[in-house]
C-alpha cells in the first residue's frame, strides 16, 4: 500500500526542509513559522527542537560541523556545542518582508535557498546560491514561492520549482561553476488545488514531489512528465520529503497544518506531522554544506 505511516506527532505549523545527516545518523527540518528547526533520530524517535529567534525556511548539514540555516534574515550557522548563531549573510535586508523558504546543497557543498512574501503574494522572490566562500550570489529572480530544488546524480541537471507555476524546471547545471542555463518544463501538473513544494530525487532519475493541499508525494520522470506513483498522505498540506537512513530507500515527509480550520484539523488530526514511506528505490544524498 502507497501510504505514509506517521513517525512524529508533531502537529508542526509548517513543517518543512528537511535534509539528512549521514554522519550523525539524524534527520534535520524546520518549523517556519515556529522558528525552529529540529534534529529527529529515526531509531530512538527522538526529537531535539532548537529556537533560532526568526522564521527559518530549511536547514543543511556542514562539513565543518553544525548546521547552516536558510531563514527571514538571511543564512546562519548553527553550533551544536556551543549553542551560537552565526550571521553569514543576508542578500535581501532590503525586502524585510520577505523570507527564506526551501534549499538544498549541491555536490560541491554550494547551499542553494530561495525567497518569498512572508504573506505568499507577489513575485519579488529570488533563488541564492551560498559560496563555500560565504559569497552569495542571485541565480533565479521574479519568483513567487522559491520551491524545491534536486540534481541528477551525474550533476548535470537542476530541478527546481516555484511553487505557483505548478511546474518542475530542469536546467542544464554545470557543477564547477554552479551555473545554470537552458531551462525547460519538465513536469506540469494539473490544474486544481495542490501545488508542487518540496522534492528530492532517487537513483533512477524519478522526482519526488511533494503537493501542498494535495494529500500526497508523486514520483514524476522528468524526461516525460508522466506521473508514475502517488505515496498518500494523511494531511493535506504536504511540504517536502527526503530519502534518508543506511540505505537510503526511507523517505520522510514534512507537513503543514498552517490556516487549517477547525473542522479541517479534526478531519486531519495528524496534521504537522512527520511522516515516512518505504521506498523501493534508494534516493539522493543530502549534500552538506563546505564551507
Amino acid at each position: 500500500m502507497n501510504t505514509a505511516t506517521l513517525v512524529l506527532d508533531a502537529k508542526a505549523a509548517l513543517g518543512e526542509g528537511p535534509s539528512w545527516d549521514a554522519e550523525r545518523k539524524l534527520l534535520y527540518w524546520v518549523d517556519i513559522t515556529r522558528e525552529s528547526f529540529h534534529a529527529f533520530n529515526p531509531v530512538t524517535g527522538t526529537d531535539e527542537v532548537f529556537q533560532v529567534g526568526q522564521q527559518v525556511g530549511a536547514v543543511v548539514p556542514r562539513r565543518s560541523g553544525g548546521v547552516i540555516l536558510a531563514m527571514q534574515q538571511g543564512f546562519y550557522a548553527y553550533d551544536f556545542t556551543s549553542g551560537a548563531l552565526t550571521p553569514l549573510g543576508d542578500p535581501e535586508e532590503h525586502l524585510p518582508n520577505n523570507r527564506f523558504n526551501d534549499g538544498k546543497c549541491d555536490a560541491a557543498g554550494r547551499f542553494w535557498a530561495g525567497t518569498m512574501r512572508m504573506n505568499e503574494h507577489g513575485s519579488d522572490g529570488t533563488l541564492y546560491c551560498l559560496e563555500p566562500d560565504l559569497t552569495i550570489r542571485p541565480v533565479l529572480s521574479g519568483l513567487a514561492v522559491s520551491n524545491g530544488i534536486a540534481w541528477s546524480s551525474d550533476n548535470r541537471k537542476m530541478y527546481f520549482i516555484d511553487s505557483l507555476t505548478r511546474v518542475v524546471m530542469e536546467y542544464e547545471f554545470d557543477l564547477e561553476s554552479g551555473t545554470l542555463s537552458n531551462g525547460r518544463a519538465a513536469v506540469q501538473l494539473e490544474e486544481g488545488p495542490s501545488l508542487p513544494d518540496g522534492m528530492t530525487i532517487d537513483e533512477e532519475g524519478m522526482l519526488w514531489v511533494a503537493e501542498w493541499d494535495g494529500y500526497r508525494v508523486g514520483r514524476w520522470n522528468p524526461n516525460t512528465g508522466e506521473l508514475l506513483q502517488s505515496v498518500e498522505v494523511p494531511s493535506a498540506r504536504v511540504t517536502s520529503c527526503v530519502f534518508a537512513g543506511e540505505n537510503m530507500d526511507n523517505i520522510y515527509i514534512t507537513t503543514s497544518r498552517k490556516d487549517l480550520s477547525d473542522e479541517e484539523l479534526r478531519l486531519q488530526p495528524l496534521a504537522g506531522g512527520l511522516f515516512h514511506y518505504k521506498a523501493q528505490v534508494r534516493g539522493a544524498a543530502t549534500y552538506s554544506f563546505g564551507g
